[in-house]
Order: C-alpha cells, then sequence, then structure tokens
C-alpha cells in the first residue's frame, strides 16, 4: 500500500502544479479540458510501437522492451490521474482509501513477483484492451476493469510492483522538471547530448541506486545546467 499511496499522491501533487487545484472537475487553471481517457488511449497506442507490427516495414526489429515499459508508465500517470478525479467527483474516499482499496486488488499482488515478457502479439492485444476500457468510460468509470486490465499489461511487459514504482517516480519527477523548464512553452530541450531525457533519467536510477524524488531533481538539473 505504501507504494501505491506514494505514487497517488506524487501524481496528485504533479496535477495540482501542471494544472491547478481542482483540475479534477476537469478544466486546467488555463481553461483546457482535460480528458484522462483520451490520454490513457492516444498514449497506450504509442506502446504498439514498441513492436515491429507493421507487416510491410522493418518486419524483423526486435521488440523495444524498454521503450514499453517506459510508455507503460506513461499511461499510470494518467490511469491514477482518472482514479483521483473519479474517487474525488464520485466522493469514494480519500487518497488513502484509493490506495487501499488498489493494493488489495489481486492483479496488484501478482505483481510483488517477477515475471518474464509475454509473446508480443499478446502484448498488443492486452494493451488494446486497456485502450477499450479508456474508450468505454463515462461519467461511470469502470475503474475496477481498467485497473486490472492494466496490471495485467504490466506484468505482461515484465514489470513488477517495485520497478512499476521506480520508473513511475523517476517519470513523475523528470515530468515535473520539464514543466518547471518551459515544456508548455516549447522552449524544453529533450535531446540531452544525443539522448532523450527518459534514457539519461533511467540511468541515473540505474548509476544511483534508490534516490528520493528531491534527489532525483537535482541530479536532473545538474545534467540539464551543461547543455
Amino acid at each position: 500500500m505504501d507504494k501505491i499511496l506514494q505514487m497517488l499522491l506524487l501524481q496528485q501533487q504533479l496535477n495540482d502544479a501542471t494544472n491547478g487545484t481542482n483540475w479534477e472537475n476537469g478544466t486546467t487553471k488555463n481553461g483546457k479540458t482535460i480528458n484522462w481517457q483520451r490520454c490513457i488511449y492516444m498514449e497506450a497506442a504509442e506502446m504498439i510501437d514498441s513492436f515491429a507490427w507493421k507487416h510491410w516495414k522493418n518486419i524483423n526489429q526486435d521488440p523495444d522492451w524498454p521503450n514499453l515499459q517506459i510508455e507503460v508508465v506513461d499511461v499510470w500517470h494518467f490511469v491514477m490521474s482518472l482514479v483521483l478525479q473519479e474517487y474525488k467527483r464520485q466522493m469514494l474516499g480519500t487518497v488513502e482509501d484509493a490506495a487501499i482499496a488498489i493494493a488489495r486488488m489481486p492483479h496488484y499482488e501478482v505483481l510483488r513477483d517477477t515475471h518474464d515478457y509475454e509473446n508480443p502479439e499478446i502484448i498488443m492485444a492486452q494493451i488494446e484492451s486497456v485502450m477499450r476500457d479508456a474508450l468505454s468510460t463515462g461519467e461511470n468509470a469502470n475503474l475496477t476493469k481498467l485497473l486490472v486490465d492494466f496490471f495485467e499489461l504490466s506484468r505482461m511487459s515484465a514489470l513488477d510492483a517495485g520497478s512499476l514504482y521506480r520508473l513511475y517516480v523517476g517519470k513523475n519527477i523528470l515530468n515535473q522538471f520539464r514543466q518547471d523548464h518551459g515544456y508548455k512553452e516549447g522552449t524544453y530541450i529533450k535531446e540531452w547530448n544525443g539522448k532523450e531525457d527518459n534514457v539519461v533519467m533511467k540511468k541515473i536510477w540505474d548509476e544511483s541506486g534508490e534516490l528520493a524524488p528531491e534527489a532525483l531533481y537535482k541530479k536532473l538539473e545538474e545534467r540539464y545546467s551543461v547543455l
């Protein structure tokens, strides 16, 4: 439960900072409509490009497993945002209540063990299940089915609870860093000496072991300052 709660709290903090308080009502502080369902299925579609799914192009290309995991974590940002929104809108309980409910789900419990990557065709079918879940949600979003399918996708993508948490914290802090350095204004530099910032962030994690969110942010700042 602690990891789920920490991730939900970080997502709440990121959404508050990026979109303004009361974003759960469906609009940002700038009056822009928020549609988490659309975020989920559009981001999920990008996952499929981790595989050589086109029958007419690059048919022997190996799956990009690291990119798949990053994309899964990107979708997790939006899934949690939808959970936070619906818990507030429908008065289902506190963030802590949401964390307890998610942590008790059998499909999340499965993530406590490590798993191998599933067959790409099976993974792509699961990605499409998550997309259908997002497309079918409305005022009465079926959060349980979405979460079940998402955690099954995580398992298929060789993400256990620890690696999901680790990658999420890294990407969350990177997203905060982007916002603080001109991402919305279009002035942010995403390529860091020939490498995408996602790759740099993951390398910092791998080199440094466990880091507090504040320490990771500081390391990103150090790398960015010398571009």
